[in-house]
């Protein structure tokens, strides 16, 4: 009846979704393409756009504030000739301090970037002392801002300014402006590029491209073990690890599902992104590559556990299939878009002024007191390691060490990682901030390449916050698997961020001889779970069984 009624326009013919997924979910272009749009989301939000907005919030928001504008009114300009002239006249100083003499004709001496703290020796001459001179007696003082064009003061400088009028307290003081204020606006201080990474998702799930990359990792999961169903789940969490837990009901497969639970966060979720930030920004120049390699890491540690745990008794058994309806493509509207950015902002947002709060104010007092010459009192900057969260974070450093971050800061940040992923940059904000450098920069003297690049992998891959493990629970309905997909978790990221440390170490010359042997050990062991040991069958009838045992009856 159907067919009497009407004709087709364009019967045979492909539709224009079909031609652009000959090319995006081409057995060969297919994950190229998907890494390249991973690389642009990430650079456009972690580098381009992203970066712009977060610099401005945590250098000028919770920095030094701004002029409104950008109208200075001639204080950029009198700033930077004071500041030339002061450092002339400053290595000047040092010269004859050191030299015990005033210099003839030229002089050098060193000058530190405030921004990478790199040291480089300039060179100036008697003239351009003097001409320096000049400039510092006709500016007088350092220029204020504040006296040029509209000044917008920082939060931190408007907050202190309140408390000083309140007659606050020095410890009320410190724990508002170095707990409160450093620990949350350095979460806060992200939300931009976070804001710009989920509205980039949001439009490629509502275009329709996110379902093709599930299609795309279904011939390569189902290789290692895994259903490109398993990918559903990862895609959900990568706004947040709770709802990507919750996904796997779709698994109908017992040891499956349990598998995609274990490893589901191993893909970075929003709460991770901060931290991500962080690391890349102050220990690798704000690479693209960093953050967009986090995602491949995560990506890569599925399939190798998938691979590994595949091979053992728990998990054996083919995975189950994959059906999935590919929507056509189509531009998604604006609100929708917005709207998604907005809710998962908004969560983050809340989580930072209730869950991270919390969690400050306890880093804050529990750094900020302790035990001096046998009295319990407040410490100051110097004396932080007297502090309580010194006594604990030094019991467990030494287990750390052997990851190339074996401080008592770091061990700290990736405890209170546990209640939220955020915490980590919460917590380095208070440890390594409120001194004369910028904890971007306290980072950078703290952590090397490689010892940054360790801790950044073991707090991605290791067990998630507490509102994960707790879906986790949920999930799994059982104990022992909880605690064993806890402990997989955790190990896995030891092993991993182990090798990443002492094979680095190796590469720049420092070598461990015990932990370059252990690192050779857990490759070894990882090397012969993937390629030598065999797969292991499960304990499933078979029909040929089946028939067998109908006959016996």
């Amino acid at each position: 009846m159907i067919k009497s009624c009407y004709k087709k326009k364009k019967a045979g013919k492909m539709t224009t979704s079909d031609k652009i997924d000959k090319i995006v979910t081409n057995r060969w272009l297919g994950l190229p393409i998907f890494a390249l749009v991973m690389w642009l989301v990430y650079y456009i939000a972690m580098v381009g756009v992203g970066a712009i907005a977060t610099d401005f919030t945590n250098d000028k928001i919770f920095g030094d504030g701004f002029h409104l504008f950008g109208m200075d009114g001639g204080y950029g300009e009198l700033a930077e000739r004071w500041g030339d002239a002061s450092t002339i006249v400053d290595g000047y100083d040092a010269y004859v301090e050191e030299h015990g003499a005033a210099p003839e004709g030229e002089f050098t001496f060193e000058v530190e970037d405030e921004e990478t703290l790199e040291i480089s020796e300039e060179t100036a001459t008697i003239e351009e002392y003097e001409e320096a001179v000049k400039t510092l007696e006709e500016i007088g003082e350092e220029p204020d801002p504040a006296d040029y064009g509209t000044w917008i003061p920082s939060i931190p400088d408007l907050v202190e300014k309140g408390l000083d009028k309140a007659g606050a307290a020095e410890w009320l003081k410190g724990l508002v402006l170095d707990g409160i204020v450093a620990g949350v606006g350095a979460v806060l201080g992200f939300v931009p590029q976070m804001l710009v990474l989920f509205l980039l998702l949001a439009f490629l799930e509502a275009c329709g491209y996110m379902a093709r990359i599930a299609f795309v990792l279904d011939r390569i999961f189902r290789k290692f073990g895994l259903s490109g169903k398993s990918f559903i789940p990862m895609l959900v969490g990568v706004g947040c690890g709770v709802p990507g837990i919750m996904a796997s009901r779709t698994i109908e497969n017992e040891r499956d599902r349990r598998m995609t639970i274990m490893t589901t966060t191993f893909i970075p979720c929003g709460a991770k992104i901060p931290f991500i930030a962080m690391i890349a920004g102050a220990l690798f120049g704000g690479s693209a590559w960093v953050s967009t390699g986090a995602y491949f890491i995560g990506m890569a540690a599925i399939i190798l556990s998938g691979i590994m745990l595949k091979k053992t008794k728990m998990f054996a058994g083919n995975p189950a299939p994959f059906v999935m309806e590919l929507p056509a493509y189509h531009w998604p509207t604006i609100g929708n878009v917005l709207r998604s950015m907005w809710e998962r902002g908004w969560s983050f947002i809340k989580k930072a002024g209730t869950i991270i709060l919390l969690s400050t104010i306890v880093v804050w007092f529990t750094s900020r007191f302790g035990f001096v010459d046998g009295s319990f009192q407040m410490l100051g900057e110097e004396e932080l390691e007297f502090s309580l969260l010194a006594k604990l974070g030094s019991a467990i450093a030494w287990i750390f060490a052997p990851l190339g971050w074996g401080n008592w800061q770091a061990a700290v940040a990736s405890i209170t990682g546990l209640v939220a992923k955020e915490n980590i940059v919460g917590t380095m904000g208070i440890l390594y901030g409120g001194g004369e450098l910028s904890t971007w920069q306290a980072l950078a003297v703290a952590f090397t390449s490689v010892a940054g690049f360790s801790f950044l992998v073991f707090n991605l891959l290791c067990a998630p916050c507490f509102a994960a493990i707790g879906a986790i629970k949920r999930e799994m309905n059982n104990a022992k698997w909880t605690w064993f997909a806890i402990g997989y978790q955790c190990g896995f990221a030891y092993v991993i961020a182990l090798m990443i440390n002492q094979f680095g170490l190796l590469f720049t010359g420092d070598v461990n001889v015990i932990g370059l042997i252990f690192a050779i050990a857990a490759l070894a062991g990882m090397i012969y779970m993937l390629f030598f040991k065999k797969y292991k069958e499960a304990d499933k009838l078979t029909s040929k069984d089946l028939k067998e045992k109908a006959m016996t009856k």
